[in-house]
Order: C-alpha cells, then sequence, then structure tokens
C-alpha cells in the first residue's frame, strides 16, 4: 500500500521518517545519514530557511524532527528525489505515511526542483539542451519579431536554464584537475556564449518591463535561478541604456558639470590623497565615461550570468539580518571566482566580475578576493597610491590602478535593488521600486561609501524611464 504524501517540491520529514505504527523507519533513517542527504528547516519565526545536512542535525539530537520549537524540517528536491531511489532500489517499495502537515512549497526552496532534473542530466544533454535554446533565440532575431510575450518568455526561459546547467556543471568539475575541467565544460561554455550573445541583442531590442519579470518568476521556482536570471537580464539591459545615453545625450556633459557640488565630496572621501580641487571626473573614471565596446560588454554579460554560480543552495540573499551568516556568504564568492577562472574557458573579465561584486569600495560590509590582494599589493610596495576609483580596463584593476572594475560597480547596484525588489523574500517585506532607489541612496551613497553614486543615479534614470525590474 502506497500512503504517499507528496506535493510539487517535498515532505515534511516527520512523514517520511515514521511508519503507520508510529514509529521510526529506520531504514529511511538508515539511507538519509549513509547519504547524509539535506533537509530544509524552515523557522518561520524568524522568517528563516535552509537546507542542512542530516547527520550533523541527528549527531545532535537523534530526534530533531519530532521536536517543536527548533522550527519545522522537510525533504525536498535532491534529498527527497535520492532517498526516493534508494528506499525502491532497497526495499522494492516506496511508502510515506499522510499527515495533516502543512507542506513546503517548492518555491520557497533556494534551487527549485527543476534544478535537480537538470543537474541529473547527462553532459550530452545538457550540452543538447543549450544548443536547442541558443536556436530560439536566434529565429526571434532571424525573424525580428515583435512579440515581446514571446520574446521574455524566450529570454527568460533560455537564461534559467543557462544559469543551471552552468551552476550544475561547476558543481561537476569543482574537483576536477583544471586542464581536465575546462575540457569537459568546453561545450556547455561555447553554446553559453552564443546565448549571452543572442540574448544581449534581443535585450538591446527590447524594453524589459513588469511583464517580464512576471514571467521570469513563473519559469523558474528556484530563488537563487530567478536572482540570477532577473540580475542578468536587468544588467545586460542596464548596460545597453548606459551606451545609449552615453551616446545620445549630453549625459556625460551633465555629470561633469555637476560633479563639484554633488560628486566630488564622495569621491573624495576614496581618495584623500588628492587634493580637493584637483579632484576631477578624470579621477573618477580612468579614460572617461565612455560608450562600451561590443567585445566588453559581451564579456561583462557573461560576468552577470556567472556571478552567483558559486552560492550554495543555503545562503539566502539579504542584509543584515540575524540569519547572515558571512563566513558561506564570503565563501561563495571565492568557489564561484576560483571555478571560473580556473575550470573554465570563459572570459577573465567574467571571472573578475564574479570575485568583485561584492566589493564595496573598501566598506567593512564588502569582501572579495581584489580587497585580499590589494592589500598584499601594499604590504610589497610602501606608499603605494590609487589615483582612480572606476576602470573598464582589465590590466588597470589588476595592476590596482583603480579602486574598483566598472562592470563590477555596475552589478553592485544591479544585484541590490534586486535584493530590495525581490516579492519573494521571506526576511523582510520589498519595497517598491521608489523605496529601494531611496533606500539604496540613504544607506549605500550617504550613509556608507558602497554603490557609485553617478553609476546609481545612471541606474535610476533606467528604472525610471523603462520601468525595468519595478515588482510593485
Amino acid at each position: 500500500m502506497n500512503l504517499m504524501l507528496e506535493h510539487e517540491s517535498g515532505i515534511p520529514l516527520a512523514n517520511a521518517l515514521s511508519l503507520p505504527d508510529g514509529n521510526i523507519n529506520k531504514v529511511y533513517l538508515d539511507i538519509m545519514l549513509e547519504e547524509d542527504l539535506p533537509v530544509l528547516h524552515i523557522n518561520r519565526s524568524k522568517h528563516t530557511h535552509k537546507l542542512e545536512p542530516i547527520k550533523p542535525l541527528y549527531d545532535r539530537d537523534p530526534s530533531f524532527w519530532q521536536k517543536s520549537g527548533d522550527g519545522e524540517y522537510f525533504l525536498t528536491g535532491y534529498g527527497l528525489a535520492r532517498l526516493k531511489e534508494l528506499a525502491i532500489a532497497k526495499t522494492g517499495s516506496w511508502n510515506v505515511v499522510t499527515a495533516e502537515e502543512e507542506i513546503v512549497d517548492e518555491e520557497e526552496t533556494s534551487f527549485g526542483t527543476e534544478y535537480d532534473t537538470i543537474a541529473h542530466l547527462p553532459i550530452e544533454k545538457k550540452v543538447e539542451r543549450l544548443s536547442e535554446e541558443k536556436i530560439i533565440l536566434n529565429d526571434l532575431i532571424i525573424k525580428k519579431s515583435k512579440d515581446q510575450t514571446a520574446i521574455a518568455e524566450a529570454l527568460a526561459g533560455t537564461t534559467t536554464d543557462a544559469a543551471m546547467i552552468n551552476h550544475s556543471v561547476l558543481e561537476e568539475i569543482i574537483h576536477l584537475a583544471d586542464e581536465q575541467a575546462k575540457a569537459y565544460s568546453r561545450d556547455v561554455v561555447m553554446y553559453t556564449n552564443e546565448i549571452i550573445k543572442s540574448s544581449a541583442r534581443l535585450l538591446s531590442r527590447n524594453i524589459l518591463s513588469d511583464e517580464l519579470m512576471k514571467i521570469i518568476t513563473e519559469k523558474s521556482n528556484g530563488i537563487v535561478f530567478q536572482h540570477i536570471t532577473r540580475v542578468y537580464l536587468n544588467g545586460v539591459a542596464f548596460l545597453a541604456y548606459f551606451n545609449n545615453r552615453i551616446s545620445s545625450s549630453s549625459t556625460a556633459i551633465k555629470i561633469r558639470t555637476s560633479f563639484n557640488l554633488k560628486y566630488r565630496k564622495f569621491y573624495q572621501a576614496l581618495l584623500p590623497h588628492i587634493d580637493t580641487y584637483d579632484l576631477t571626473m578624470d579621477h573618477v573614471f580612468l579614460e572617461g565615461l565612455n560608450i562600451i565596446p561590443p567585445d566588453l560588454l559581451f564579456k561583462w554579460s557573461v560576468g552577470f550570468l556567472v556571478h552567483d554560480l558559486g552560492k550554495a543552495a543555503d545562503i539566502e540573499y539579504h542584509e543584515g539580518e540575524a540569519a547572515y551568516d558571512r563566513t558561506k556568504v564570503v565563501e561563495h564568492v571565492k568557489v564561484g571566482y576560483n571555478s571560473v577562472i580556473r575550470k573554465t574557458n570563459y572570459p577573465r573579465e567574467a571571472a573578475l566580475i564574479a570575485g568583485y561584486h561584492h566589493e564595496y569600495y573598501g566598506d567593512p560590509d564588502g569582501y572579495g578576493p581584489f580587497r585580499d590582494d590589494l592589500q598584499e599589493y601594499q604590504r610589497s610596495i610602501a606608499n603605494m597610491k590609487q589615483n582612480y576609483c572606476i576602470t573598464c580596463d582589465l590590466e588597470s584593476i589588476l595592476s590596482f590602478r583603480a579602486l574598483a572594475y566598472f562592470p563590477a560597480k555596475v552589478l553592485e547596484i544591479v544585484d541590490v535593488y534586486d535584493s530590495l525588489t525581490d516579492t519573494r523574500r521571506v526576511y523582510r517585506k520589498s519595497l517598491p521600486s521608489e523605496e529601494a532607489l531611496d533606500m539604496m541612496y540613504k544607506e549605500f551613497i550617504i550613509k556608507r561609501r558602497k554603490i557609485d553614486p553617478i553609476l546609481f543615479d545612471i541606474f535610476t534614470g533606467f528604472v525610471r524611464e523603462k520601468g525595468t525590474a519595478i515588482r510593485e
């Protein structure tokens, strides 16, 4: 008899580990402990959720899932699928007792079960799937489609698939030798590059809208991949908007004209060794505020897609919450940076974006390999000074001529904005667009010098003019 209680995503852990007579299902428990399967811990009073391996929980308390007060535990995604697979192999059946308990929705999990399906595909099938996604985008380009819904669905679907496939491949190759890893991921990288080129062309022609953001939410049920998809699409669209503003308007002239009154004080704090009256826009942007050439725009777009692929399923997107684990958050940046730069053939620029996108102009809340390397460089060179704030040039950032890398500063803004306006955040109420922008200005520019004020002002125009990603 199969008394299965299943949901699209998961079941209460108590259901899986309880027999009809009320005793513990020792077979299932042994499987979970042997595999150290992950369980989803929901703490509704603290509004937190995270995946945790079962063995440490069991070692601390062999009946942890049966006690009240510590939240609720669920089997979801990979953990549920793996237990079911091994239970059938071992006993020939899969029986889970029903119970009148609330079941966690799949959409509350970080990766979603769609990721589990993709992650278990052989590499050939992953490459084939990316090839099909490329064809979908190219068809829209060739036909010069005006169907905004079709374009939105294609952009959302192909980006999410590419992010999921790349994340799963990085997990597969993380322990391989570098050259072996690059060979294994070669075709995935090649087709992902093609998808990025095609999606960038579509984004340069089309205005992102509320409808696109809704479609993105519907297309992916994993919080992490929704975030990556939104940030990628908004980031690339912003770069296109930036180029349009710089090339066809007086934006650069207006910024330079208002620099003394509006911006100088901010940058003076970053470059205190430069005399106030000598500090100009030429010190802010090394080689000026210029149009981003196509080759750089492509490389930066790759970085926007892979920026969070080192993220683990139990890391949430938030700032300053009680559940915030800085060690884990910092580690995800290092993992992503090292994986992209050492294990794949993606452009070096993409790896730097993944590693530098939480640097925050040296603010104590920031982190990343750039500041670690900079500190080491400063120890080796006495009285070393940086005379520029932002550079687009790869060699200039690697030689520490500037404080920050242009695409990483753009990504910081898009990343924070997305976090503040994400309607599915479980730890804090999402903010309407204007409130989010106001909060970013006050907290990340006035109170703390984290994000760049000039780039933020251009981004504000992007949000207001284009109605991009306003999920109110």
